[in-house]
C-alpha cells in the first residue's frame, strides 16, 4: 500500500509518497543478490513523472522557476525540487509567505497528488520486473 502525505516545517516542506513495504523490497534485494542500484532507474523514472506533471503547474513569468524543476534519484530514494540560487523564491511561491500576501501556489505537492497513481504503478512494475529477472537468473 502507498500513502501521500505532506510534511511542513519551519524551514518548508516536502512531499512524499510513501510505499509500505518498501523497506522489506530492498532486504529481499540484498537477499536476492540484487543491487539496491536496480531500484536507482524506478526511483529516477517516478520522479521525473512528478517533474513533468510540475513544470505544466508551476506559474510562469519568465520561466526561469519553472527551468529550475529537477529531479535526483538514489539507490533507496528520489527527490523532485525547484529553485536554486539566482531563483530563491521557489519557496515563497510554493508555500506562500503571509507577511507579503503571497498565496501558496504548491505545484510540486499538487504534481505528486495528479500523478500518484502513474508513480505507484511504475514502482510495482519495476519491483516486479526484477523478482522476474532474479527467478530467470536465480541458480537451480
Amino acid at each position: 500500500m502507498a500513502k501521500a502525505f505532506r510534511q511542513k516545517g519551519a524551514e518548508g516542506g516536502r512531499a512524499s509518497i510513501e510505499v509500505e513495504g518498501a523497506k522489506e523490497v530492498r532486504r529481499a534485494l540484498k537477499r536476492m543478490d540484487g543491487n539496491l542500484a536496480d531500484l536507482r532507474e524506478v526511483h529516477r523514472e517516478a520522479a521525473q513523472d512528478v517533474a513533468s506533471e510540475a513544470k505544466t503547474l508551476v506559474p510562469v513569468q519568465t520561466g526561469r522557476l519553472r527551468d529550475t524543476i529537477r529531479t535526483s534519484a538514489r539507490n533507496v530514494s528520489a527527490a523532485v525540487v525547484a529553485g536554486k540560487g539566482l531563483v530563491p523564491y521557489a519557496g515563497p511561491i510554493h508555500f506562500g509567505w503571509h507577511a507579503r500576501n503571497i498565496e501558496p501556489q504548491p505545484f510540486l505537492y499538487d504534481a505528486i497528488d495528479r500523478r500518484r497513481d502513474e508513480v505507484l504503478d511504475r514502482y510495482r512494475q519495476g519491483v516486479d520486473s526484477l523478482v522476474r529477472r532474479f527467478d530467470r537468473d536465480a541458480p537451480g
